[in-house]
């Protein structure tokens, strides 16, 4: 039974002497800037179109199941009160997140797993380079920041998608659906909604970065990271969202 633990435990380890490396690298120098860059535009612009579509489709998806329902009570003026709340609190970040995994978690993955192969990395510690400063803190940094911009625009986006469904389907005036839509929002749904793809982010770039590092067997070893590194970071974020649901939850109980 211990030995079974073993391996786990060992990986639990390695993750978090990892994290707690490119962590401290955020406040020593050098800060390698221009990686930084390019990765956000690799994260975050690269990102935007699958953002923009499951953005669009959640949000009218929402507000047709809603709209539905709140037909049978004569409140399908409050059916833009339901898709902001739920875009923002929830169905955005997660969403945004687990797309973001998808692309991104194993785009880095086989960058550095190709790398470690091909003893790039090697050569880099060889050469007196740090590869967490140079390959896994820009990363994390760059994730950090856009995440939750790309959680902004499908959250914008969404909500766009549900009222054009609550116009064409329930006859929602635009002008009454954007109303609800901001009345319904409070500044600790926003910051909610902000907290989480902040805390995501850690997981999407750390968790891509360690399968990376980690990589061995040539080839087919990329592909078993790249598959482990999206499959890791999307339940890791469901599992982030209920204890930071919970967390805020319990926030909330204490101020009231």
């Amino acid at each position: 039974m211990l030995d079974a633990l073993k391996g786990p435990v060992k990986s639990v380890q390695d993750f978090c002497v990892l994290s707690g490396g490119a962590l401290r690298n955020v406040f020593r120098k050098p800060h390698y800037a221009d990686d930084i860059l390019l990765q956000m535009e690799t994260i975050g612009v690269g990102s935007v179109p699958i953002v923009m579509i499951t953005g669009f489709f959640s949000g009218a998806v929402m507000a047709m199941q809603m709209g539905r329902g709140l037909q049978d009570y004569g409140q399908t003026g409050r059916t833009g009160q339901f898709v902001s709340i739920i875009l923002v609190r929830e169905l955005g970040p997660v969403l945004t997140a687990v797309m973001v995994a998808g692309q991104n978690s194993s785009g880095i993955a086989s960058e550095i797993g190709s790398m470690e192969v091909t003893e790039q990395i090697d050569a880099m510690r060889a050469l007196g380079t740090d590869p967490v400063q140079k390959l896994v803190t820009p990363r994390m940094i760059a994730t950090a920041i856009m995440l939750p911009c790309l959680t902004i625009l499908d959250d914008f986006i969404g909500m766009i998608g549900g009222g054009i469904m609550a116009k064409v389907l329930f006859a929602v005036p635009g002008r009454q659906y954007w109303s609800t839509v901001w009345r319904a929002l409070a500044w600790s749904d926003v910051g909610q909604g902000l907290t989480k793809p902040f805390m995501y982010s850690f997981a999407v770039s750390l968790i891509g970065c360690y399968y990376g590092l980690r990589t061995t067997g040539g080839t087919q070893g990329v592909g078993r990271a790249t598959t482990q590194a999206v499959v890791t970071a999307s339940v890791l974020i469901f599992i982030m969202d209920f204890f930071i649901g919970r967390i805020f939850l319990w926030i909330s109980q204490l101020g009231q």
